[in-house]
């Protein structure tokens, strides 16, 4: 989809503007290069030679090693890791410096544009032909919404959200810097497009990571009642093709899921987790975060998903594992439990 996008970038900066904004430093061998204009901020995965990124995850060595980035946010142990192509920007915390120098690339950024605008519907809103807007809705600047959508009453669709056609925002359901496809359904309350949770975190307080990314919802999608979505901090928040996600869930930023996964109520997705396609998630799941859950993977109600899950896999518990073995580890402890009550009958402290 051809979009104008929901930031205004800033830029070129030199090598030393960065430095020097980000609390970092350039080691006197590369020096030189200190005048070398970096275009826009992109993960290690995305960035190119015009490129600045950062690296504080070892998750991510992999990527560091390879990356085509003109130059890295990294810690001083890790510089000896880049590649000859890319100049270090050595921090002692990269997180942190990574997140200043968000601030010289998109300085609009640190108040999200919501629904600019001074009446309900903006006049540079492009509303199809056969579109319901009910009474207290409010279209923002920008926005676009296919025909046969209906904005029910109270809802706020944001800053040039794009909203596809055939599709239901529920009452008092808020869209903010989201892309949508066509027949979605979002129900009432939903929140989709705000702020991830990103944070460096540290002894002197916790320093707030600019959200520039979007949220992506693919056609034939249903989001449930007071769910929130928020949208990635430099790539994308992802929702695929037929999902379908129950009420109260939660899905950070930088999340993607496949396509006709199936999520119940009260699950979290932590940031940058990747379900893949067709994956069922229980009521009441939770994942920490940078973890992969294959294609056609099912989570039991209630698990703690700490690890990777291999395609087709059955995993339950907390920490989730194997259906099988969280089930002989549930009939041990039953086991276990019957034995101290038959040994100990009068103990009324179980």
């Amino acid at each position: 989809m051809d979009h104008p996008g929901f930031w205004a970038p800033a830029g070129p900066h030199t090598l030393f503007d960065l430095v020097a904004h980000a609390d970092a430093t350039i080691p006197e061998a590369f020096l030189s290069l200190g005048g070398r204009k970096m275009v826009a901020i992109r993960t290690l995965d995305e960035a190119g030679p015009d490129d600045v990124s950062f690296f504080d995850n070892r998750k991510y060595l992999a990527a560091l090693k390879v990356t085509r980035a003109g130059a890295v946010f990294v810690s001083q142990a890790s510089a000896t890791q880049l590649p000859e192509t890319s100049v270090p920007l050595v921090a002692r915390d990269p997180y942190r410096a990574f997140a200043r120098a968000l601030e010289l690339f998109f300085p609009d950024a640190g108040t999200p544009k919501v629904a600019p605008g001074t009446s309900p519907v903006d006049e540079t809103a492009q509303i199809e032909d056969g579109v319901i807007i009910e009474p207290g809705a409010v279209i923002g600047a920008g926005a676009s919404i296919g025909r046969g959508t209906r904005i029910a009453a109270g809802a706020v669709i944001g800053y040039r959200v794009a909203i596809g056609r055939d599709g239901f925002i529920g009452p008092g359901a808020s869209i903010t810097h989201a892309l949508i496809g066509n027949r979605v359904i979002i129900h009432a309350g939903a929140r989709v497009g705000q702020d991830g949770f990103g944070f460096a975190m540290g002894p002197g307080g916790h320093y707030k990571v600019r959200q520039v990314g979007r949220v992506i919802i693919q056609d034939d999608v249903e989001i449930g009642a007071n769910s929130t979505i928020d949208r990635g901090a430099l790539k994308d928040t992802i929702i695929g093709e037929g999902t379908k996600i129950d009420n109260l869930v939660q899905i950070a930023h930088n999340v993607v899921i496949g396509r006709h996964c199936v999520i119940a109520a009260l699950t979290g997705i932590s940031g940058s987790t990747v379900l893949e396609d067709y994956v069922a998630m229980g009521g009441q799941c939770g994942t920490v975060g940078h973890i992969r859950i294959g294609a056609g993977a099912q989570i039991g109600a209630q698990s703690g998903v700490s690890s990777s899950i291999p395609r087709g896999e059955r995993w339950g518990g907390t920490p989730a594992k194997p259906m099988a073995a969280w089930a002989r580890e549930v009939a041990l402890l039953k086991r276990l439990a019957k034995r101290k009550a038959a040994d100990n009958p009068g103990d009324t402290n179980d």
